[in-house]
C-alpha cells in the first residue's frame, strides 16, 4: 500500500506570546466586541450608557444568543492579529450561527458595516441604529445573515461550516478559512462526517481550512458530548480523523489571550510550512492539518449568576441570560453592571466611535474579514466559457425511434466546462459519476483524492491528487462543499439518485433562503447557479425496489420563491442539453434537473429542443392529429406529460388511440419546465392564462402523465383555466421489484391505463370504445403475467418505437 506522507510541524516552543501591551490592546478589542454583542441583544437606546439604564432603553422583545458570542469574538480578534502580521487572505465562518452578535461586532468595529450601511455610522447615532436593527422587526435576523458583510455561512441549520469552508478554499491557494465549529453543532451528522474534508484538500492548489472547535460546554439546555470527554480521548479522536489539535483552555481573559495568540500563530505557520513544502517540491501529499480546540466558558464574561442560579459557564447563558430587565429593576441594574464591566468609556470616544487605537487592530481594506471579496463571491465570479452545444447533439431523424443514455452527453458538456474553466468548475456527487453516465468527465480530470493509494489505484484508476471531481458517500458534505465553492465565486454541479436527494432537502432550503435574502441586498453580487441533477429515477428503480422510489424532491421547489427555483424535466438528451445551456449559466437560482441515466427514446433535434425549452411547454405536432380535417383547433382530448418515462408511455398511448379510435382528435403537450404550469405571477416560467388555455383548451379533458406525485400538478394549476378537467397520473407509492412496465402499471402511468382514462373522460366516445377499453384491461393482465413469469417485459414493450414518423395526420 502506498502511504502518503503526513507532515506535522511543531513549532510552538519557538513562538513567543505577544508583549503585555499588545495583549492589552487585543483585550480592549475583544471587550469592545463583547459590549457590542450585549448591546445588540438588549438595547434600542442609550447605546453608550451615558445615562442610567432605564426600561425604555430596552427592546420590547429580547432575541438573540449570547452563549457562544464572546468565544466567536475572541477567535475573530486573534484572526485579525495574524492577518495583519502575515498579510493573510483569511475569512471567517460561523458554525454556531446563533452566536451572530460575536461576529457582527468585529464587522462593525472594522468599518465594513458602515461602508455597506452608511446609517450605521461609527458614532453614537449609528451605534444606536446598529443595536436596534439586530433581531428587530423590519430589520435583520439573529444569525450571520446575508445582510451581514463578511458573512458567507449563515448557520441557520447546524452542521455545514467545515464543508462550506472546504468548498471556499478549493482552487483558492492563498485563502485560509477559519471555521468556528460549535460543540452543539459538532453533534450533527453532517458535521461529524465533514471532518474528512482533509482527505480532499490539496496543499498545492487549494487553500487551507483552520477549524476552531469551540467547546463552551452546553447546548440550549444540556451539556455537549465533546465537552464531557477527557482531554486524551478528545485528542485521540481528532488525531484519528487526521488533524493535529492545538488546545487552548481556560477562563482568565489575559491568560487565554496569551495562549490563543501562540496557538493561532502556530497553526498559521504550520499551514504555511505545509504549503511551502508541497508547492516547492511539486509533490501533493496529505498533511495532518492543524486545528484548534478552544475550551472557554459558555457566556464568557457574562453574569456569574441570576437569583442564585448559575449563568456563566452553564446552559442558562445560551440565549438571553437576563430576560426580564424591563420589569425587574434589580435585573436591569445587573444588565447595566454587566455592560459597564467592559469599561465602555475606555472603548469609545466622545463622538461614540470605537477608539482609533482599537480599530487599528483590524486589517485594512479587502484584508478585513468583513470586506474580503471571497465573502461576496459574485464580485469574483467570471462568466463561464461555455462550449458550443452542437458538439454534443444527438442525431434525431425520426422521433422516438432511437435510444441514447440521456445524461451521457451532459457528462461530455461538464467535461469541457471543467477544461474550459480551470480552477472554476467542479463536479460533486456520491460514488455515482459513472453510474449516472457522467464518466466522460474523466477524459479531462479525475477524482480528487488525498488519502492513501493502493497499487491498483495507480493503474487506470480515476483517483488523482489534482482532480476536479469530488466523490464521497455523504451528500451533506458534498453539497456543503459545492455551496462554499459557489459562494466564493465559482461554479459547481451536484448529482445524486432521486430517492435520496431528500438527504440534502434542508440544505436546498437554506441555499434558497440565502438567495431570497440576497435579492434585497444590492451589494450582494450574483453567484453561479446551484445545480442538482436527479438521476436513477423512480421509473427505473424496478431493480432496487420500493425504497428507491421517491420523486418528491422537486415538490420542495414549489415552496420557495419563484424567482429562485427552477425544475426541469427533459424527456431526451437534446432537451437535457438545452436545459443545461440555460440552467448552468443563469445566476442566483437553484436548479433541479430530473433526468434518468438509462437509455431512452430520442424525440427532438437540438434546435427543436432549444425552442421547446425556451417555451417551457409546447405541442409536439408530429404526435398530434387534432390539426387535421375540418376543425383543426378543437381536439377531443389533450394528453400531456412531463418526464422521460411518462412521455414514452404517453406517446405509446397516443399511438394506440390513433390506431384503435382513428376519428378521435388527440393533442399532445410536453412540459419541460415544471413551473410553466404555475401562474406567471408566482413564477417567471409560468405560461400566461391565454397561452395555458391555448395549449390545454378551455374545456376539453386533459390527461397529464407526470414524473412525480400527481398532486403537485394540481397544486400548480388549481387556479388555471380548465383545471377542473385535469386528470393527473403520477407516482402513488406503489411498487417494488417490478419490471419497468409493471411499475408503470402499478401507478397507472402506463399506456394502457392512459387509453382507459381517455375513454372514460371523452364523453363522445360512449360505449363505442367499450371494446378498446376491454382490450386495454386484457393487455394489463397479460403484461403483468408475462413479467411475473419471465422477469422482464415482453419484447413488444422493450422494443416499442414511435411508428407514425413526423407526419401528424398519418394513421
Amino acid at each position: 500500500m502506498t502511504v502518503t506522507p503526513l507532515l506535522h510541524l511543531s513549532g510552538s516552543e519557538h513562538l513567543q506570546a505577544p508583549a503585555d501591551d499588545e495583549l492589552q490592546r487585543l483585550d480592549a478589542y475583544w471587550r469592545a466586541a463583547n459590549y457590542l454583542a450585549v448591546g445588540m441583544i438588549y438595547l434600542q437606546d442609550n447605546p453608550l450608557l451615558r445615562e442610567p439604564l432605564r426600561p425604555e432603553h430596552i427592546k420590547n422583545r429580547l432575541l438573540g444568543h449570547w452563549g457562544s458570542s464572546p468565544g466567536q469574538a475572541f477567535i475573530w480578534t486573534h484572526a485579525n492579529r495574524l492577518i495583519k502580521a502575515y498579510d493573510l487572505d483569511m475569512i471567517y465562518m460561523s458554525g454556531p450561527g446563533h452566536g451572530a452578535p460575536g461576529a457582527r461586532g468585529p464587522v462593525y468595529i472594522d468599518g465594513s458595516y458602515s461602508e455597506r450601511y452608511p446609517d450605521k455610522s461609527l458614532d453614537e447615532t449609528g451605534l444606536k441604529k446598529f443595536f436596534k436593527m439586530f433581531s428587530f422587526p423590519g430589520h435583520i435576523g439573529s444569525h450571520c445573515t446575508a445582510e451581514m458583510p463578511g458573512s458567507i455561512h449563515e448557520g441557520g441549520e447546524l452542521g455545514y461550516v467545515l464543508s462550506h469552508a472546504a468548498g471556499s478554499v478549493f482552487d483558492n491557494p492563498e485563502l485560509i478559512t477559519v471555521a468556528c465549529v460549535g460543540d452543539g453543532e459538532a453533534e450533527t451528522g453532517p458535521l461529524a462526517t465533514s471532518w474528512h474534508i482533509n482527505k480532499f484538500l490539496n496543499p498545492i492548489k487549494d487553500g487551507a481550512v483552520l477549524p476552531v472547535l469551540h467547546l463552551n460546554g452546553y447546548k440550549i439546555a444540556n451539556p455537549t458530548i465533546l465537552s464531557r470527554i477527557d482531554h486524551e480521548e478528545l485528542d485521540s479522536l481528532f488525531r484519528g480523523l487526521g488533524w493535529t489539535p492545538i488546545f487552548v483552555e481556560g477562563c482568565d481573559p489575559m491568560e487565554m489571550h496569551r495562549k490563543m495568540a501562540v496557538a493561532m500563530e502556530q497553526a498559521v505557520l504550520e499551514i504555511r510550512a505545509i504549503q511551502e513544502q508541497a508547492r516547492s517540491s511539486g509533490e501533493a501529499f496529505r498533511p495532518r492539518w492543524p486545528m484548534i480546540v478552544l475550551r472557554s466558558p459558555k457566556g464568557w464574561t457574562g453574569p456569574q449568576e441570576l437569583d442564585g442560579k448559575k449563568i456563566e459557564n452553564f446552559w442558562r447563558s445560551h440565549q438571553v441570560p437576563i430576560g426580564d430587565v424591563k420589569t425587574n429593576p434589580d435585573h436591569l441594574q445587573l444588565l447595566e453592571d454587566w455592560m459597564k464591566s467592559y469599561r465602555p468609556w475606555e472603548l469609545f470616544d466622545d463622538s461614540g466611535a470605537v477608539r482609533e487605537e482599537i480599530r487599528a487592530l483590524s486589517p485594512k481594506g479587502d484584508r478585513r474579514m468583513g470586506s474580503n471579496p471571497h465573502t461576496n463571491g459574485g464580485v469574483l465570479r467570471k462568466d463561464l466559457r461555455f462550449p458550443e452545444l452542437r458538439n454534443y447533439e444527438v442525431p434525431v431523424e425520426i422521433p422516438g425511434t432511437t435510444e441514447k443514455e440521456n445524461t451521457y452527453p451532459l457528462g461530455e458538456l461538464i467535461r469541457d466546462l471543467i477544461s474550459n474553466n480551470p480552477g472554476g468548475y467542479r463536479l460533486f456527487g456520491p460514488d455515482e459519476t459513472a453510474s449516472n453516465r457522467l464518466q466522460a468527465v474523466y477524459e479531462t480530470t479525475k477524482k480528487a483524492w488525498m488519502a492513501n493509494f493502493l497499487p491498483e489505484d495507480l493503474n487506470g484508476s480515476e483517483l488523482s491528487r489534482d482532480g476536479a471531481v469530488v466523490e464521497m458517500l455523504s451528500e451533506h458534505t458534498l453539497v456543503g462543499m459545492m455551496d462554499g465553492y459557489l459562494l466564493t465565486g465559482r461554479y459547481g454541479f451536484f448529482h445524486t439518485y432521486e430517492a435520496f436527494a431528500h438527504v440534502v432537502a434542508s440544505m436546498y432550503n437554506q441555499h434558497c433562503k440565502w438567495l431570497e435574502h440576497c435579492e434585497e441586498i444590492p451589494w450582494r453580487a450574483p453567484i453561479a447557479p446551484w445545480n442538482c441533477l436527479i438521476s436513477s429515477t423512480v421509473w427505473r428503480q424496478d431493480h432496487n425496489g420500493f425504497t428507491h422510489q421517491d420523486p418528491g424532491f422537486m415538490d420542495l421547489a414549489g415552496n420557495k420563491k419563484g424567482s429562485i427555483t427552477r425544475v426541469y424535466l427533459p424527456a431526451d438528451a437534446n432537451s437535457l442539453l438545452a436545459v443545461a445551456e440555460k440552467a448552468l449559466t443563469e445566476t442566483d437560482v437553484a436548479n433541479i434537473i430530473v433526468s434518468d441515466k438509462q437509455k431512452h427514446l430520442q424525440y427532438l433535434t437540438l434546435d427543436e429542443a432549444r425552442r421547446h425549452v425556451a417555451k417551457g411547454a409546447g405541442i409536439w405536432e408530429w404526435a398530434c392529429n387534432d390539426n387535421c380535417g375540418i376543425d383543426p383547433d378543437e381536439p377531443d382530448v389533450v394528453l400531456a406529460s412531463a418526464g422521460d418515462i411518462p412521455t414514452k408511455e404517453c406517446l405509446a398511448a397516443i399511438e394506440i388511440l390513433r390506431s384503435e379510435i382513428p376519428h378521435l382528435k388527440v393533442r399532445y403537450v410536453n412540459v419541460v419546465k415544471l413551473f410553466a404550469m404555475a401562474n406567471p405571477k408566482d413564477h417567471p416560467h409560468g405560461l400566461s392564462d391565454r397561452d395555458f388555455e391555448s395549449l390545454f383548451t378551455p374545456d376539453k379533458p386533459v390527461i397529464f402523465n407526470f414524473h412525480g406525485y400527481p398532486w403537485l400538478i394540481h397544486r400548480l394549476t388549481y387556479n388555471r383555466p380548465n383545471h377542473n378537467n385535469f386528470h393527473v397520473r403520477g407516482y402513488k407509492e406503489q411498487g417494488n421489484i417490478n419490471t419497468p412496465l409493471e411499475l408503470a402499471i402499478c401507478n397507472q402511468i402506463d399506456r394502457f391505463n392512459l387509453v382507459i382514462d381517455v375513454i372514460d373522460r371523452v364523453e363522445s366516445l360512449g360505449s363505442r370504445a367499450a371494446h378498446v377499453k376491454e382490450q386495454m384491461k386484457d393487455e394489463i393482465h397479460k403484461h403483468r403475467a408475462y413479467a411475473h413469469e419471465h422477469g422482464t417485459d415482453a419484447p413488444e414493450i422493450n422494443n416499442w418505437r414511435w411508428s407514425l414518423g413526423r407526419s401528424s395526420c398519418n394513421v
